[in-house]
């Protein structure tokens, strides 16, 4: 995304699975214990290092529980992983039910202490849709101290989907057909860019035009058409911002849900920059209002986009994440923009995988993950070819690297600006029409397209 035009925060809603993936990509989702079904057992807050607003206390006695309602795309293998603390020195194992039915036994031993969080997961089969995950307590100690669970999913579609939805700005940069972009590299998604302020708190697209009705419209009519989806964006560089203009959390997820509604939206990318950013008052509202459009749409997806430093996220990035966890937003994707860095060593690809190990140690940090979570909940957003920075340039060799790097750790996000800079240069061109490198058509699209998760 372009520094001049679209950056640092996005956010997508989609559907019942927690991290935005192409559609063969492991897909995990955060159910808070506190948020569950108790029995004899209690919400607490009175040790350190849980997630969301508490974690559960079972009573010492056999057959307390936890049940969660977990909701399912499709049918098939899963991961639960239990965050839990045991502060005994004994092991306090629980019978795990999927359904109704017994899964087995799993054991939660001692931890260091009751401040002290740890991991325990069982591979389970789900069914489409709802389901119903119980942990019982089974001996006379009770269960331990459980903090949330993470269900892992795999689907098992084929192609690029979510995960790879490369923006397109429709404003100006030329733009390309959406579908004949579809046909030629493979693409289904695509990020849509950019809803602003009207001058209150009320969105349009560039801030003038209509939501409906217009080419806007059509263009997400042709690529639904043509057997795509949209996500739309929200910010950029330019213009009011909605995260400024409105001037409450309730407020500005009105303004979220407007477009939401407009277009029966699965995805939303909220691209927060400049004073957006740096406010920490605006940074709070954010993320507030991504919790009351979590609550206010079932099975929402969110991610949040920041720019970086090679090494991760900056000190006001690292305060956004550590927001979104202190307020409970089970988000389901950090990414961030690996360009304009203002200095880097080595390639563009290698300053990039430093930027993502930094991330996910951040948010890792923050809420709590494992490894193999955590990657799950991070992505990337690069720019093709000559970024803002002069003597700064994303190589399709740099592409590839990020393509490598996904496809080890199966990241959430793999995306870029922009489809309109993806073509080389002619006479007249401008930078936001172009890459300022020799390459050939779409030849950065098709390096992601390829990833599958």
């Amino acid at each position: 995304m372009r520094k001049s035009s679209a950056c640092v925060l996005s956010v997508v809603l989609a559907g019942s699975l927690g991290c935005l993936a192409s559609s063969a990509q492991a897909a995990s989702t955060v159910y808070q214990a506190e948020n569950a079904a108790l029995s004899q057992a209690s919400v607490a807050t009175n040790h350190t290092g849980y997630t969301g607003t508490g974690f559960v206390d079972y009573v010492n006695t056999v057959g307390g529980s936890i049940q969660w309602t977990v909701n399912a795309a499709s049918a098939g293998p899963a991961t639960l992983t239990f965050r839990y603390a045991n502060g005994t020195a004994a092991d306090r194992p629980m019978d795990i039910t999927v359904n109704g039915a017994s899964v087995g036994s799993t054991s939660f031993p001692a931890t260091a202490n009751w401040d002290t969080w740890a991991d325990a997961s069982i591979p389970v089969t789900l069914n489409a849709g709802a389901n119903t995950i119980r942990a019982t307590a089974t001996t006379a100690t009770g269960g331990p101290n459980v903090d949330k669970l993470t269900v892992v999913t795999s689907d098992t579609g084929g192609g690029p989907s979510m995960a790879v939805a490369p923006y397109e700005y429709l404003g100006w940069g030329n733009p390309q057909p959406p579908a004949s972009v579809m046909s030629a590299t493979g693409v289904t998604w695509f990020t849509l860019a950019f809803v602003l302020s009207d001058g209150t708190c009320n969105p349009k697209w560039d801030g003038d035009r209509a939501l409906t009705g217009g080419s806007d419209q059509a263009a997400i009519n042709s690529i639904r058409a043509a057997g795509g989806d949209v996500v739309v964006s929200f910010g950029g560089w330019s213009g009011a911002k909605l995260g400024e203009k409105c001037s409450s959390a309730s407020a500005l997820a009105g303004a979220y849900q407007k477009v939401i509604n407009a277009y029966n939206l699965k995805v939303v990318d909220v691209d927060i920059e400049d004073t957006e950013f740096t406010t920490a008052s605006v940074r709070q509202r954010v993320v507030d209002a991504l919790k009351i459009v979590k609550t206010n749409n079932p099975g929402i997806k969110t991610i949040i986009t920041m720019g970086t430093t090679p090494n991760g996220p900056d000190s006001t990035g690292a305060d956004l994440i550590n927001r979104g966890a202190a307020a409970g937003l089970d988000n389901d994707v950090w990414t961030i923009m690996p360009f304009d860095f203002g200095g880097h060593t080595g390639t563009m690809g290698a300053a990039t995988v430093s930027a993502m190990e930094g991330l996910k140690a951040k948010v890792k940090s923050a809420y709590g993950y494992s490894d193999a979570v955590a990657y799950t909940r991070v992505g990337l957003s690069s720019m093709n070819g000559k970024t803002d920075e002069a003597g700064e340039t994303v190589t399709t060799t740099d592409f590839q690297t990020m393509l490598s790097y996904a496809r080890q750790h199966h990241i959430g996000r793999l995306t870029f600006w922009s489809v309109n800079r993806d073509r080389q240069c002619g006479s007249g061109s401008d930078a936001d029409s172009c890459s300022g490198v020799s390459q050939s058509v779409y030849a950065y699209t098709k390096i992601f397209a390829q990833y599958t998760g």
